[in-house]
């Protein structure tokens, strides 16, 4: 069977490319299209794989500043010859989804959201980036072709794959389509208890105003509490003016050292709605409890009192009186580190490989 992988872009390494990662080591001689790739910014872990980029590849700046090309990806993704293939495996939270496949190729998309720009946080992505006025006056109709084109572009996909409930729940809102849920591959056996835990409280993340870190930043700025927080991004400048003293902001960290701060926190803050929460994952693969927001991701991740606890509004009110409760509480780091097994990397792999077996039956 002739296997091709698809890619949003290649411009940075997270939890979508984690799954790439994945797919690469089931099918190892599968090429990847990709609508731009960027071999430092990604770590290198693409580093003797069979990429084939689209023309924006070509252009100058974009690799700095791709999201000011988002209305030439559609017209860029839909030049990749899939042609030979007999199976299209893209995974995608953009564009990659909207590939166009041949009568006899099956296009199988693994989901990490409906494009959320397009969709309902249209309005938030126009603020958070910070474009100039005449753009965000401009940007609506953009988007709403966007939108267009995404919707299009969904029903050239043969079957969905969504990373978590939550995302499959949107899948079927925006696209009309049901998606069989298959969570994203966490490294679990990597992370290492060290059974206690240590004094402060630990969280790392995207400095991106969704991400809610202020939200924790003030919280313990009022209680006083030791907060590590590791991480770099536009909100870094105002989120170090707003703290205190017992707040330390660690700028990235290597894989060594997040797994040293994982084991030694008391417990990990988790601040924000996620579609599925990759961190949360790894924080109690350490064996230590989390803090979370109740929605999204979280919800499928987190057994309450088990795993750690939720608070139910994103306000500092509601996050002190979680972090106050979670003070008077205990939790078994073995049993942590076992909720966490079955987001396994290993787990996920034998999934896919069976939902994919089970589609030429």
């Amino acid at each position: 069977m002739r296997v091709a992988l698809v890619h949003d872009y290649l411009t940075q390494y997270g939890g979508a490319e984690r799954v790439l990662e994945a797919f690469c080591e089931i099918w190892p001689e599968a090429p990847i299209f990709t609508l731009l790739y960027d071999e430092q910014k990604t770590g290198g872990a693409f580093i003797g794989r069979k990429i084939r980029t689209s023309f924006l590849q070509k252009l100058p700046l974009v690799k700095k500043h791709h999201r000011s090309f988002l209305m030439l990806m559609p017209l860029a993704v839909e030049q990749f010859d899939l042609s030979k293939y007999d199976l299209v495996l893209s995974d995608s939270a953009s564009f990659a989804k909207g590939v166009i496949t041949g009568p006899r190729t099956r296009h199988v998309c693994y989901c990490h959201t409906p494009t959320r720009y397009a969709w309902d946080d249209s309005h938030k992505y126009i603020e958070e980036f910070g474009y100039p006025s005449l753009v965000k006056k401009i940007a609506p109709f953009f988007i709403n072709y966007l939108r267009v084109w995404d919707e299009a572009a969904a029903e050239r996909v043969d079957h969905f794959i969504a990373n978590s409930n939550f995302v499959a729940s949107r899948v079927k809102k925006y696209y009309n389509r049901q998606a069989e849920v298959i969570y994203p591959p966490v490294k679990t056996k990597y992370f290492e208890s060290n059974g206690a835990g240590g004094d402060y409280f630990f969280i790392i993340s995207r400095f991106l105003s969704y991400k809610k870190i202020d939200l924790a930043v003030k919280a313990f700025n009022q209680l006083g509490w030791p907060l590590k927080i590791a991480g770099d991004g536009p909100e870094k400048k105002r989120l170090q003016k707003i703290a205190r003293e017992n707040i330390e902001f660690l700028g990235l960290v290597d894989d060594e050292r997040l797994k040293q701060l994982y084991a030694g926190c008391r417990a990990f803050v988790f601040a924000q709605e996620e579609d599925f929460g990759i961190t949360l994952v790894e924080a109690m693969s350490a064996g230590r409890p989390v803090i979370a927001y109740r929605a999204g991701g979280a919800l499928e991740i987190v057994k309450e009192g088990e795993s750690g606890i939720f608070f139910d509004e994103q306000t500092e009110t509601s996050l002190l009186a979680a972090l106050k409760e979670f003070d008077n509480l205990v939790f078994s780091a073995d049993r942590v580190r076992a909720a966490a097994a079955k987001f396994d990397k290993e787990v996920f792999k034998q999934k896919i490989k069976d939902y994919i077996n089970n589609l030429k039956k």
